[in-house]
């Protein structure tokens, strides 16, 4: 069932088939898909549509036609999921930073779990049970880190805050985000009224931080800053990377560390300012942590002296050679490597070296659980077998999730 809207100017560049321009479809929504979007078809033609839910029958407007699929947008849901509620804050479906506000927190971590299922399958070939994904302790107010975005002026305004959903090329204002910290969003105002006080001087759009701490908030991407996680301190550069969930996080390095131990050493790769090696201090004789960045290796190193752990070595050392100082040391025979890459995953020169040394466990801990079924589907059919797949809702509220893959080396 369909209808036409022709008030509305086509644009230039669209592709008048299966759909015309912003024509409304009737649609039932079989899925979502790893993007949060809602999965329909028509007469087998694919359509996808935020804020749906499997289930749902919903009124959709087409606004582009690609080669094998449509975009729409959610007009209306004629007949609503059981999971639908009613989101908490109100820029949501406006706003891009969440996807997932619309569905109860059960339904959220279940649909998480399923995106590991339809990844791992997909990308990886592999077919195996995935864990009910782990809660995080907070649904809201858990982020530890924002990062607005502002525009220059026009016109008279300057909007702060986040690219519009489905729409990356325009700023939404927001001026509070209910899954930020309280004291970000006390602190959000002043660097709001800050920013647009020096508007007439700025040349270009940019982006804020505000990173809530140990020491307040921070807004100084190169200051340094701490946090704590489960006794230990860490010190890293306050714009660069480090988990801002810290309500899970404890969690999620504690079974990571779990589900290395039995061999006698560990390789912490992608190791950053010493996260899981300095918190696996007392489960192992000794730890190497191995990082390209070279300003994080020299924060481990400092985290190490200021938390008191001796046993823990740290190596800087260019992709190609990345485990050469680690093999001087010990051998892959009698140890676990936990590996936590950025979203892009591994390389194929780290994965190679990583079988090379062979340890005898592999803890991969991602947020990019395709790139992570892509570098699986190697280590697979290298030498290694999967132990467990365990996902942790890292972010509530989105589509985002954070697994981690046991694996063993085949004897």
């Amino acid at each position: 069932m369909s209808e036409n809207n022709n008030t509305v100017k086509t644009p230039k560049n669209f592709v008048p088939t299966p759909f015309s321009y912003r024509q409304q479809i009737e649609l039932h929504i079989d899925d979502i898909n790893n993007f949060g979007l809602g999965v329909g078809r028509i007469d087998g033609w694919v359509v996808t549509v935020p804020f749906a839910i499997t289930g749902e029958t919903v009124l959709a407007s087409v606004y582009k036609n690609h080669k094998n699929y449509s975009e729409a947008d959610l007009i209306r849901v004629i007949s609503p999921s059981p999971s639908r509620r009613e989101p908490f804050c109100p820029l949501y479906g406006k706003c891009g930073g969440c996807q997932y506000q619309h569905l109860d927190y059960s339904a959220q971590l279940e649909w998480k779990r399923r995106q590991i299922v339809q990844l791992m399958k997909r990308i990886g070939g592999i077919e195996f049970p995935v864990e009910p994904t782990i809660p995080s302790p907070k649904q809201s107010g858990y982020r530890s880190k924002l990062t607005p975005h502002y525009e220059r002026p026009r016109n008279g305004e300057m909007p702060v805050g986040f690219f519009m959903a489905e729409r990356r090329n325009k700023i939404i204002d927001v001026p509070q985000c209910p899954i930020a910290s309280d004291a970000i969003n006390a602190a959000l105002p002043l660097e709001r009224e800050r920013i647009k006080k020096i508007a007439p001087s700025l040349k270009r759009g940019g982006t804020l931080l505000l990173r809530d701490t140990l020491d307040g908030i921070c807004t100084d991407n190169r200051a340094v800053a701490r946090e704590k996680i489960s006794g230990l301190t860490y010190e890293f550069y306050a714009g660069e990377f480090f988990q801002n969930n810290p309500h899970i996080l404890p969690a999620l390095v504690r079974y990571a560390i779990n589900m290395a131990k039995g061999p006698r050493f560990l390789v912490d790769a992608y190791c950053g300012v010493g996260v899981f090696a300095l918190a696996a201090s007392k489960d192992f004789e000794k730890i190497a942590g191995i990082e390209i960045s070279e300003k994080a290796i020299a924060c481990a190193k400092s985290n190490a002296a200021l938390n008191g752990v001796s046993n823990c070595e740290f190596f800087a050392g260019k992709a190609e050679t990345i485990f050469e100082g680690v093999s001087k040391i010990f051998d892959g025979g009698d140890c676990s490597a936990i590996i936590d890459p950025p979203r892009s995953g591994c390389d194929s020169e780290f994965l190679q070296q990583l079988c090379s040394f062979a340890p005898r466990k592999i803890i991969y801990v991602s947020c990019g659980p395709d790139t992570q079924a892509r570098d699986l589907a190697f280590l697979v059919a290298n030498g290694y077998k999967l132990a467990s797949l365990q996902p942790f809702d890292l972010f509530p509220q989105t589509r985002h999730v954070e697994n981690v893959a046991v694996l063993e080396r085949l004897s």
